[in-house]
């Protein structure tokens, strides 16, 4: 029998990830299989810092700032995975490839980020994900990317 799925809300996320306002970009995680795959949730609200600059008039959400709440996912999905909540996690990106731009976020849109782990494994520091942004049934962006996981000694 497998596990049953599990899903990090914003405390957990917050004990998972060092990452606070206005840089935390996942609002939610759910449908988390181990380390192996999760959907993070982003509610994209006018709000944000970067829709002042990017752009007046016609926000849209800037596409390394949909690679970065995929990575946030990714970082969550394996801390949700390991139970490393409360151990200050750091992850680093080491190489980002096959990023693909399909469609604008923009304020109103819920961004959904579906993560899949590549290459990784517990107590391993280098890990490969992919990851793809949905709006609806529409991908926004795609892309693959490598990350360091730097966990202090406990």
């Amino acid at each position: 029998m497998s596990e049953p799925l599990k899903s990090a809300d914003i405390h957990l996320i917050q004990r998972i990830i060092p990452h606070r306002y206005p840089f935390l970009l996942v609002d939610r995680v759910e449908d988390i299989d181990g380390y192996h795959r999760a959907r993070g949730l982003k509610n994209v609200t006018m709000n944000e810092p970067h829709f002042q600059g990017h752009f007046p008039g016609k926000p849209i959400m800037p596409g390394v700032t949909i690679i970065e709440a995929m990575a946030q996912t990714a970082a969550i999905m394996v801390g949700v995975g390991l139970d490393l909540a409360d151990r200050n996690l750091l992850v680093y990106f080491m190489a980002i490839e096959a990023a693909k731009f399909r469609r604008m976020v923009v304020p109103g849109d819920v961004l959904e980020l579906h993560m899949e782990t590549k290459r990784g494994k517990p107590g391993g520091k280098v890990w490969k994900f992919a990851g793809r942004a949905m709006v609806g049934a529409d991908l926004a962006a795609e892309a693959e990317f490598t990350a360091m996981m730097d966990l202090p000694a406990a």
